[in-house]
């Protein structure tokens, strides 16, 4: 029961596409694609959400010798994901919203769910993937059917459930600058039609190619060592009732992101000689360590009562670790460049999560569906910061949230259904520091509650095509940032907002099933936006909130199968943001190395920007993507692969002013495989590349001391297999 920073680079994109296109006969047939968007099983163009889908072997390709979850946002229109401290602390952002805020305790507006159960921290949603049946990006707020609020969309991680079925996978890959990633699992029954068990697990790893040139130190920067796991048994010892026991954890020891010093000229926002791709020049002495080990479990129970089923999902994370960075990027004698200060800091930290969500759901009514539920959330982190000029201070942070929620739709018609949602959620968080060095700081404690919905109706035209209306609001609950207390500045903290979030969109399945072209337009308002400051002379992080912020712009999914062969998968989003509050100003950059272009005053000292009209930071305006497959049979079971694909970010700011230095446009990537399947593809052979033209990309920047920025991975090439038995 339960089951382009040129030409040359565009028109290598638009030539890859146009060629795939040119080849072969009309009228092959697209798969089906099921997603769980709303808590059932259904066909994605029954859904009335702007959503893609990434298959398994999509998301196999870009964690390609070595790479981690932010990979996602290359196969995904409207989403963007970066992290300034490494890969133990992804940041995503959906149309544009996100969070910027790289303290730890930072509440984020996109989620990310895995088997059900949302992870909150940065840290929690780092966990390596591995064993995926499928990922889906939801866009837009979404509550009324999960556990966790969020004002911008969803990313959802499915794993491989247990079956009764024998199942076998090795996989790995072997590349440049010792980068591997193997991942192996096997399942089956234990108890015939009773117990079945599933376990997996992954190991990537790269060696350090980085000297540091101002300790004479050779390869001793840009690695990691990755190794996770994950235990399932999946026990139905009757028709209407099963338990999902699920056990995960991770080690990771490796090097925080690297901040290089002065690679931006003032005036200008292109990386200059200061980079050097295997070399940096620290004097923080520590080499920018950085290690997480987590674990965590989850048990969910269903019952099926004939028209009802109730589920309840328990589950508890807990993870600890370190990060330390040299944030100055450089040193005071050889620098590189103009470098006014040292500045070392480092974190140390321990953080807990406990959700409880309850269910209960309509079995599949033809026409009416409902489902109700509670969600209960509660994290903690403690975290020791160590400014590296003062004795370290330590942050308690605790958040609890409990929310009711139901959704239901109506068929009005054979062809149009109406959807309707509600949720109240009530949202709390409280800090408390000791050892501040400024002396004692106060406890802190915010508290809000909100009622959010949505409604949408879906109206089909025909057997293939449709088209949908949805009306959304969000909330985020208030939030506190309590990290620069250890550099003798304040607590600051943001009051709740909401978002308004307008849609209309289509689905449609073309020439006899040979193409799949959904497509969405939005328009959201968030009245009182929060919003990072983050900068300035101290580098000081504080919180603030917009009047309001608006966003509107268009995400286009499509799927051609140009013949049996060929197949080409595509995606663009374009994100207009924008801020509104003519009285909000924040501090730039410090030095004076950095050149506003927004208007400005000087304030005890230190430059301020008045960013009303800016766009919000890490927020591109386009994103685009495209795969390219190509696979022909050949006798005795074998056959030839190939695959292509690519992904544009297009001009995105990097804080909240603008500048002529910090910002990004036309960041591109490419990644291709070419091998052989043999027995019907039970093994495969393959050569890979990822970031084929091996371009260097800003990827994110810090403004206070000098014109520092951090750039993306690097050119990975090599050899790449699958078993499957």
């Amino acid at each position: 029961m339960f089951g382009l920073k040129n030409t040359t680079k565009r028109a290598l994109l638009l030539s890859a596409a146009a060629s795939v296109a040119m080849s072969t006969p009309a009228f092959a047939q697209i798969d089906e694609i099921i997603v769980t968007a709303q808590k059932r099983s259904e066909n994605i163009q029954d859904v009335p959400i702007s959503i893609t889908a990434i298959p398994a072997k999509d998301v196999n390709a870009v964690l390609t010798g070595g790479g981690d979850i932010l990979s996602l946002a290359n196969r995904t229109p409207g989403l963007y994901a970066e992290s300034s401290n490494g890969r133990t602390a992804p940041r995503f952002y959906i149309r544009g919203l996100g969070n910027s805020d790289f303290a730890l305790q930072a509440t984020q507006p996109v989620s990310v769910i895995m088997d059900d159960v949302v992870k909150e921290n940065v840290l929690l949603k780092s966990f390596p993937l591995f064993d995926i049946e499928q990922v889906e990006v939801l866009r837009g707020p979404q509550g009324t059917l999960f556990g966790r609020n969020t004002p911008a969309g969803i990313v959802k991680i499915t794993t491989k459930r247990p079956t009764h079925e024998l199942d076998i996978n090795l996989s790995g890959s072997y590349g440049t600058y010792g980068s591997s990633n193997t991942q192996a699992a096997f399942g089956g029954s234990i108890v015939e039609d009773v117990l079945a068990v599933r376990v997996s697990g992954a190991f990537l790893r790269r060696s350090d190619y980085v000297d540091n040139t101002f300790t004479g130190q050779k390869d001793v920067m840009g690695g990691f060592r990755d190794v996770a796991g994950r235990v399932q048994f999946l026990w139905t010892p009757a028709d209407n009732f099963e338990t999902l026991l699920e056990f995960h954890g991770r080690n990771e020891t490796g090097t925080a992101t690297l901040f290089r010093a002065n690679i931006l000229t003032t005036g200008s926002n292109k990386i200059n000689s200061n980079y050097v791709k295997d070399a940096v020049a620290f004097d923080g002495g520590a080499n920018n360590p950085q290690a997480i080990n987590s674990k965590g479990a989850s048990a969910t129970f269903k019952l099926d009562f004939g028209n009802v089923t109730a589920t309840s999902i328990s589950a508890y994370d807990v993870a600890d670790g370190l990060s330390r960075g040299d944030i100055d990027g450089g040193n005071l004698v050889t620098g590189p460049g103009f470098i006014p200060f040292p500045s070392d800091t480092g974190n140390e930290y321990d953080t807990t999560q406990f959700t409880q969500e309850f269910r209960l759901a309509s079995n599949g009514g033809e026409v009416f569906n409902w489902q109700v539920g509670a969600f209960f959330f509660n994290s903690t982190l403690e975290a020791l910061t160590d400014p590296g000029f003062v004795a370290p201070s330590v942050l308690f942070d605790d958040k609890n949230a409990w929310a009711v929620f139901g959704q239901a739709s109506y068929e009005m018609s054979e062809e149009t259904t109406l959807t309707v949602g509600i949720r109240y959620t009530d949202d709390e968080a409280s800090l408390h520091v000791e050892n501040a060095p400024g002396g004692p700081v106060s406890d802190v404690d915010v508290q809000a509650d909100e009622i959010s919905w949505d409604v949408s109706l879906n109206q089909e035209l025909n057997d293939d095509i449709s088209v949908y209306a949805r009306i959304a609001r969000g909330f985020r609950g208030p939030s506190i940032q309590g990290r620069d207390v250890a550099f003798f500045g304040a607590v600051t903290t943001a009051e709740a907002e909401t978002i308004n979030s307008y849609e209309l969109g289509f689905k449609s399945i073309l020439a006899e099933n040979s193409v799949r072209l959904n497509g969405s337009a939005f328009y959201y308002v968030v009245n009182d936006q929060q919003f990072t400051a983050v900068g300035g002379t101290g580098n000081n992080i504080g919180l603030v909130n917009a009047d309001k912020g608006v966003g509107y712009g268009f995400e286009i999914d499509a799927q051609w199968a140009i013949s049996d062969n060929f197949n080409l998968t595509a995606g663009l989003g374009y994100a207009h943001t924008e801020i509104k509050d003519e009285n909000l100003a924040v501090a730039v950059c410090g030095s004076g190395q950095c050149t506003p272009t927004d208007l400005t005053e000087v304030r005890a000292g230190q430059t301020f920007a008045f960013v009303d009209g800016n766009p919000f930071p890490n927020a591109p305006e386009i994103t685009a993507n495209f795969v390219a497959d190509y696979h022909r049979p050949l006798e005795n079971g074998r056959a030839f692969i190939a695959s292509f694909d690519g992904s544009i970010q297009g001009k995105t700011n990097l804080f909240l002013y603008e500048s002529l230095e910090y910002n990004t446009s036309g960041n591109f990537e490419l990644g291709a495989k070419v091998g052989m399947t043999f027995e019907d593809d039970k093994y495969e052979l393959a050569l890979f590349a990822r970031n084929l033209t091996d371009e260097v990309n800003l990827a994110g920047g810090i403004d206070f001391n000098n014109n520092t920025g951090f750039v993306t991975e690097p050119r990975i090439m090599g050899v790449s297999f699958r078993i499957n038995k």
